[in-house]
Formats: structure tokens, sequence, C-alpha cells
């Protein structure tokens, strides 16, 4: 192993939250004021992740008072006394620096809905109304999706007939 990484491993801090860009986390940072220490918690977006192993940081920005204010803090300082994910975050992007740019409820991120049944952590699938009120009349979705085809059908033969009629019309009016 690297001499480096031996060193580094005394200062890794053991448990390490998992959290992710998006989420909303609240982190507890150790402030010393003369002979005192006391805990201020910084709550906002993680925006960004970067670096590996001791070097590794994470960004965090919040609204305060109609201004944008992002924190850069290093994962294993002995500063950090802990994070706390209050919100998990639904994102398709790795740095949401476009939050920037943003004001007000722009600056939202969606939440990540997940599913508690059996401690199961899958997404669960959006469904319309019709789907919705289907399940509620006691019908299986396969029902539905063949109304569904059955209505594609009946509007295209509609479409069919009037084209065959204006056809019509114009060869009486030809002939």
């Amino acid at each position: 192993m690297d001499k480096l990484k031996l060193v580094e491993q005394d200062y890794l801090k053991d448990e390490v939250p998992v959290f992710h860009i998006g989420d909303t986390v609240g982190v507890k940072v150790r402030i010393r004021e003369g002979e005192k220490e006391r805990i201020q918690v910084f709550t906002g977006t993680v925006i960004a992740r970067s670096g590996s192993g001791i070097n590794e940081y994470f960004t965090v920005r919040r609204i305060v008072a109609g201004e944008g204010v992002e924190r850069r803090f290093p994962l294993h300082s002995p500063s950090i006394a802990g994070i706390e994910v209050k919100r998990r975050g639904k994102v398709r992007r790795a740095k949401l620096y476009y939050l920037r740019d943003r004001v007000g409820k722009a600056t939202k991120v969606k939440e990540l809905i997940e599913a508690r049944e059996e401690g199961s952590t899958r997404k669960r699938r959006k469904r319309g109304a019709t789907a919705r009120l289907n399940r509620l009349k006691g019908e299986s979705t396969k029902k539905a999706a063949s109304k569904s085809e059955a209505r594609k059908e009946r509007k295209k033969r509609k479409k069919k007939a009037a084209k065959n009629k204006k056809k019509q019309e114009v060869a009486t009016a030809q002939g």
C-alpha cells in the first residue's frame, strides 16, 4: 500500500453517512469561541462532491436573507460533528451549479420518494388518474391498457371513415 494512504487512514472518519448530490443535509459544525465550543447547524442542498480519501469535499448551498450562501466542507474534518440527511433529492446531474442562477422556488430539488414496503428502496412508479381510478374500482391495469387500445382503435376507424367520406364527395362532384 502507498505510504501516503497509510498515513491518511488514521485521520479518516469511521462512520460517514451516505448522502448524494441534491440531498438536503444539516451539517453540524464545531465552532470554538475562546475556551467554549458550540455546535452550529448549516442546513442546505448538497450541490457538489469532489475528491477522495482525506481530500474529499462537499459543497452545501442555502439561501439566507435572499442571498445564496455556499460552504465547502472537508468530509473527514474533525470540525464536523455530524451530517444529518433531512431529504433525499432526485437529480440527474453530478454538480448542481445551475442552482446558483435560480431564485425562489426554482431552487427546489425534487424529492426522491422511496417505497417503505419491507425495507425496499425501490422508487414508486407514477400513475395517471385513470390508473388510480381503475385501481380504486378494482380493475387491473391490463384492462385499462386494453381499454385505451380500444379507444385508439375507434379513433383510427373514425378518421378512416371521415377520409373515405371526403373521397366519395370529391368523386361525386367530379363525375
